[in-house]
């Protein structure tokens, strides 16, 4: 697919006086610019993150009021139902509360709603759980926060609702119940009439906690009890639950993030809870040095597994259990659930391919089929999103009810876009590249028209070319030992804060050749430096290659992105580029 190339440049002078002011070299102090931290202190609480730079808790509207109903539960003896969500990131919160609230010597029950049988979120089956249960206090995780019937529902019936949600609130013109955060924002939110509602999104953008996933709202629920109660836990032992929803939810893994992140891998590494410990194995990461990519793409998609074919609740028996044979159990499960999983989603994307083949790519791409399964549906959305570079919405239809799954590209607010749909849909949330629907069957052309026309009208024609952001134009004698130490001094890694991308031009390729089963390997030459270079599953570009080496004339000159990285083979040591992308240099 063709890209975009930006390279992002500064003030060289200013790039300059803050590698010597900050101690870092001129090619880390470029790339911690281009990531919006620019002053010496900035750098240092970046590249220093720590559990004491944790923000107030009591930041989040509401919070305060939900601790003093958590005061008012304990004093009468209530029971409290958790209502979480069937995904990695909702599982560990509901795991958090629980844990927490367990910790402060609370009748503590939890409820996790099948995707098939209850649908998303918090809905009338979490109610009628918490009436057959006896609660008076229901506190839902990573959900709740446009759950108006089953909020309405729950005050009728005299049970009190605490939501702790981080999804997109519903913006109105006329405000049904006014938001504190409102003033600031300039916006009015349509808000549930609960007796707390703590979500990052009422805060300003420029909040330090205004990117917490659902387990980082949880995470600073139990920071905040932790402080108002006599409690049988300290916040350290909820980070390993807390970073694993944040990485599989996606947010940016900077801030309060980062320092989650941070501190629960470590966590994670020293296995100090029996389920995770059990996960690791089966995912056949045990041995290995735990960082932030290896999740989502091991551990995460097991967890997620149940609630996408099964039932989710035994995620939460794992994340909580004691015993290390119940855990390898329920992990064992686990890891047999997702291999059925990919199997499933496998047809449904060869289904979807062919329909789109069928239909041609559109501004939004919209794909239905019957009996499509809905716990894979929003995996196959994002992967067809990511090779056409489309928002892409992928539907199943079943009877007389159709559930769709939304994912988008950078310049696109899905979230938004869903919105003008409104009238067309039945319900929705999500985020802005994110976010799950539903509509009628008979309503499904008539969407596909009406966001297409919406896509078409809010992008441009530059907008569905994916960019290739470059951190830094490098020479490659700039490269060495030490650039790459330093470099990993931005990990953890991820959204917000993804693996440097270094560039540079002008290189001569020396002989480039296929290796292994699907790489390609080169040596890159500028002036008197040269280094190995090898790119990953890049065996289909050396035909791309080789046309630029016989169409030159004298030196075949490219420009390349890449990582470096020090290959270690055979007791020895080396520098090697991570290729990315090439093209020929003007």
């Amino acid at each position: 697919m063709h890209r975009r190339w930006l390279v992002n440049r500064t003030n060289s002078e200013y790039i300059i006086y803050l590698s010597k002011i900050a101690s870092i070299s001129p090619v880390l102090a470029q790339i911690l610019i281009n990531r919006g931290i620019k002053t010496p202190y900035e750098i240092y609480d970046f590249l220093n993150p720590r559990i004491s730079n944790l923000s107030d808790p009591f930041e989040l509207v509401g919070l305060k009021t939900a601790v003093e109903r958590i005061k008012e539960a304990l004093r009468r003896g209530e029971k409290i139902l958790v209502h979480g969500d069937y995904d990695a990131d909702g599982l560990s919160a509901t795991a958090i509360v629980v844990y927490a609230l367990k910790g402060l010597g609370l009748d503590v029950h939890y409820f996790i709603p099948n995707r098939i049988t209850h649908g998303y979120g918090f809905n009338l089956a979490g109610v009628k759980k918490a009436k057959e249960l006896g609660v008076k206090l229901i506190i839902t995780v990573d959900s709740g926060i446009t759950s108006f019937e089953a909020v309405a529902l729950s005050k009728k019936e005299g049970i009190d609702v605490i939501i702790t949600d981080h999804h997109e609130p519903l913006i109105s013109r006329e405000s049904w119940v006014r938001s504190p955060g409102s003033e600031v924002l300039g916006q009015e939110f349509l808000l549930p009439d609960a007796v707390a509602i703590i979500n990052p999104k009422l805060l300003t953008p420029d909040s330090r906690l205004s990117t917490l996933s659902g387990a980082g709202v949880a995470f600073k629920f139990t920071q905040a009890l932790s402080t108002s109660h006599d409690s049988r836990f300290t916040i350290h032992e909820f980070l390993d639950l807390a970073a694993i929803g944040t990485i599989a939810d996606v947010v940016p893994i900077t801030g309060e993030n980062r320092i989650i992140v941070k501190e629960g891998l470590r966590l994670i590494e020293n296995e100090t809870r029996p389920g995770l410990k059990a996960l690791k194995k089966v995912s056949g990461i045990d041995e290995r040095e735990i960082k932030s990519g290896l999740l989502p793409f091991t551990m995460i998609p097991r967890m997620n597994a149940a609630g996408r074919i099964s039932d989710a609740n035994n995620v939460v028996r794992l994340l909580l259990t004691d015993s290390d044979d119940e855990a390898a159990e329920i992990s064992f499960w686990l890891d047999k659930l997702n291999s059925e999983r990919q199997q499933i989603e496998e047809e449904v994307y060869r289904e979807a391919l062919n329909k789109l083949n069928d239909k041609g790519v559109r501004s939004a791409i919209v794909l239905s089929g019957e009996g499509w399964h809905q716990g894979v549906i929003g995996i196959v959305a994002s992967k067809i999103a990511e090779i056409f570079y489309r928002p892409t919405f992928v539907i199943s239809k079943g009877g007389s009810t159709a559930i769709g799954s939304a994912r988008s590209i950078p310049p696109f607010d899905i979230y938004k876009g869903l919105t003008g749909c409104g009238e067309l849909l039945t319900g929705f949330g999500g985020h802005k590249q994110a976010a799950g629907f539903r509509l009628n069957p008979e309503d499904i052309s008539s969407f596909e028209e009406r966001i297409n026309r919406i896509v078409k009208e809010t992008l441009i024609e530059v907008d569905f070319i994916p960019s290739l952001e470059i951190d830094a134009d490098v020479n490659l004698s700039h490269i060495n030992f030490n650039l790459i130490r330093e470099l990993k001094t931005l990990e953890p890694l991820g959204f917000g804060n993804s693996e440097p991308l270094l560039g540079s031009k002008g290189l001569e390729v020396i002989s480039p050749r296929i290796v292994g089963n699907n790489h390609m390997k080169m040596k890159l030459r500028q002036g008197s430096h040269s280094i190995d270079a090898i790119g990953f599953d890049m065996a289909a570009l050396f035909d791309t290659l080789l046309n630029i080496v016989s169409n030159s004339t004298g030196s075949t000159l490219i420009d390349a992105a890449f990582t470096p990285f020090i290959n270690e083979w055979e007791g020895g040591r080396g520098l090697q580029l991570n290729l990315k992308a090439f093209r020929p240099s003007p």
